[in-house]
């Protein structure tokens, strides 16, 4: 059979330019959450190394709070200090908790609320801190 060049609707694929134009609307707007939430994902697990070394750093509170503090400059940690650390005695010794809350401004007002929590502790129980 001859083919004369013309091609049936049938037999066309690809995208149209409206779904190009939201595919790229999409992919543009997970770029820019990503963009804003990965930067404080980073300083999550800075933090929690931080809590670590201080934890092995000293003995008493102001040790550990010191040596966070010293560990946060290093490290470029700002959402947390050393005095908002929950410090407590626990079967292994001293455990370190500490929790956070980080707002990411989205658009107007839009925002993300993030919240971190971790501890030294083996079984992960966070110690709440004193009203």
């Amino acid at each position: 059979m001859k083919q004369t060049g013309q091609q049936t609707l049938k037999s066309q694929q690809g995208i149209s330019l409206f779904g190009l134009i939201f595919s790229l609307g999409v992919i543009v707007l997970v770029a820019m959450l990503a963009m804003k939430v990965v930067p404080t994902v980073i300083e999550y697990t800075s933090v929690k190394k931080a809590i670590m070394s201080a934890k092995n750093a000293g003995t008493t509170a102001n040790e550990i709070q010191t040596a966070f503090d010293k560990q946060a400059e290093v490290s470029y940690i700002t959402s947390i200090s050393g005095k908002e650390l929950q410090i407590s005695k626990g079967d292994e010794g001293v455990e370190v908790s500490f929790s956070y809350q980080k707002k990411i401004p989205l658009v107007g007002p839009a925002s993300l609320l993030l919240e971190y929590q971790g501890t030294t502790a083996s079984r992960g129980v966070i110690a709440k801190k004193p009203e």
